[in-house]
């Protein structure tokens, strides 16, 4: 069975429009810069409902999951984690977001009572000259960048990287980061919400105060060093209808980049569910005879177990397993 998705929205004072202009997305709020997809976090569980119904029925998806099993729905390898392992986003950044880190499992544990956040993000859509920041580029010290943070120059220590649709970086616990404005991403990450930030461009919060700034934490957990990794972790694999591309994996999720030229097929075996989310164009999902047609911003649940589905159109689609 195929089921939609309905995301949870986030009115960051960094976010746009595009989400609802460009994506489809029904808000009334005036600026969308989050799009919480598949989400079983406290801050926001998206919801789900079967494909091609009523869609003002779709049930919270920590209570389908609840109905019909944790096994059932997800498949063995989610449900050996304690929670749910994996949350997708569509970000909106209309101005820059602010430079932050994330930490990992065992300090975030330990001071938080949480998993720690890795994440990757995919490039949905840039505006020319649009780059982020990702890590430092050049060696630096806790102190440095203690300094930076509190006299506003820390944007000068970043690694500052241009970026195209279809760029793919991975965002380990520990590493800085920030998304730069005219930029759209599909970003995949543990379920968590912590966000340590250590600079904000002095901005302030709809009360006119300073937003928070976290540095102690932010200096514990950060790495002082320019991230190894970017681009997708495997080579595209050309097929007749569709290229595939392993983006990127790690113990809580793996994601497939799709570009469907015609036609693709996929298998949710028992181990894991699929997720898809279309970032461009448009396809007929068909599962058992079920057919659902699925345009630019829309993700998809399909449960672990249900078998063979194919795509047919033409566009791009992430694939998010565990």
């Amino acid at each position: 069975m195929i089921y939609s998705l309905y995301p949870v929205f986030k009115d960051y004072l960094w976010g746009g429009t595009r989400l609802r202009d460009e994506y489809g997305k029904k808000s009334d709020l005036e600026k969308v810069a989050e799009s919480w997809e598949l989400s079983c976090h406290k801050d926001g569980i998206s919801s789900i409902g079967l494909a091609g119904m009523d869609a003002s029925k779709p049930v919270p998806l920590t209570e389908f999951i609840r109905i019909r099993g944790k096994a059932a729905v997800l498949g063995t390898r989610p449900a050996a984690f304690s929670s749910f392992p994996v949350m997708i986003k569509l970000i909106d950044a209309h101005d820059n977001l602010s430079v932050q880190v994330h930490p990992d499992d065992r300090y975030a544990m330990r001071v938080e009572g949480s998993v720690g956040k890795t994440e990757m993000w995919y490039i949905v859509d840039c505006e020319e000259g649009a780059e982020l920041l990702y890590g430092f580029d050049h060696p630096v010290t806790a102190e440095e960048v203690r300094q930076a943070a509190l006299d506003n120059t820390l944007p000068d220590l970043c690694n500052h990287v241009p970026v195209h649709k279809g760029d793919v970086f991975w965002i380990n616990a520990g590493t800085l980061h920030a998304i730069g404005k005219g930029i759209v991403i599909a970003e995949i990450q543990q379920n968590s919400n912590l966000t340590y930030r250590l600079y904000d461009y002095g901005r302030t919060d709809k009360d006119g105060k300073p937003r928070e700034l976290h540095l102690d934490k932010a200096l514990d957990v950060l790495r002082f060093e320019r991230p190894a990794r970017m681009g997708p972790i495997g080579h595209p694999e050309q097929h007749n209808g569709y290229t595939r591309t392993l983006l990127g994996s790690c113990h809580y999720f793996t994601v497939f980049g799709i570009d469907l030229h015609s036609e693709y097929t996929g298998n949710a075996t028992p181990l894991s569910f699929h997720c898809l989310t279309v970032t461009e164009g448009s396809m007929v999902i068909e599962n058992e005879g079920q057919l659902v047609e699925a345009k630019k911003g829309e993700s998809y649940f399909i449960p672990a177990g249900a078998g063979v589905y194919t795509l047919k159109g033409r566009g791009n689609v992430l694939i998010t397993t565990v």
